[in-house]
């Protein structure tokens, strides 16, 4: 029987909310620009591009409360908030009208984003890891079961940052509906069980500093408050 030569690491996961279960992590997708005026603020036309994804690493997935530590090799860290899809049901080449039967929950979630880095990446057609998977880098709430909320597609989604309004959008303005999403991706990937999609941010992303208090929410699903430290 073989042995692994340094001890496993323990599996990412996220609290199921109102129990003492939980969501194990396998993997993070991220949707860049999927609402159009995020879109247009970062100097694009939403209307010209099908999805694209990025990755984070499964352990930066980290509970969205407390205090969270801001990043080295940055001085524009930003926040973007996120509909959190949770996978529960494995699927390749996914049809639409069959993508949301493979959602187990949602939540709320911070794609923190070190933009400095990002546009040098983007300047230098380089990927854009460094500024996406550092550490703590998707704080995100407990999630909620589809059986309890069913499949959200509309409802408030903001951000505030020490109590002033800073991102105010709606689940309904997503260019790519969280069906769509699933569908697109697993036509590249096999979509597996323990799979997080980050769905994009809407418009107002902006700068945090340390000790701002970041509050955030969607309407139906969960409010989260951070501390940059």
């Amino acid at each position: 029987m073989s042995e692994f030569v340094i001890a496993p690491v323990t599996t990412p996961s996220l609290a199921v909310a109102g129990t003492a279960s939980r969501f194990p992590i396998r993997r993070v997708f991220c949707v860049g620009r999927n609402y159009s005026e995020h879109a247009r603020e970062m100097g694009h036309d939403p209307d010209r591009e099908p999805p694209f994804f990025f990755m984070k690493p499964a352990d930066a997935v980290v509970p969205a409360e407390g205090n969270i530590a801001y990043p080295p090799l940055t001085q524009d860290l930003h926040h973007e908030i996120e509909l959190v899809v949770a996978i529960g049901k494995d699927g390749v080449d996914i049809q639409p009208e069959d993508a949301l039967s493979h959602v187990w929950g949602y939540g709320v979630g911070l794609d923190l984003t070190r933009r400095d880095l990002q546009a040098q990446a983007k300047k230098m057609g380089r990927p854009w890891e460094w500024a996406k998977a550092f550490d703590a880098s998707a704080p995100a709430t407990a999630l909620l079961p589809v059986s309890k909320i069913g499949h959200p597609d509309k409802g408030s989604i903001w951000l505030d940052v020490n109590g002033e309004s800073r991102q105010r959008g709606d689940l309904a303005d997503q260019i790519w509906a969280v069906k769509d999403v699933i569908a697109y991706l697993s036509q590249s990937v096999g979509v597996k069980a323990g799979d997080l999609i980050y769905t994009g941010t809407p418009a107002g992303v902006g700068a945090l500093q340390r000790g701002d208090v970041v509050t955030a929410g969607i309407e139906g699903i969960a409010e989260l408050t951070v501390t940059l430290v």
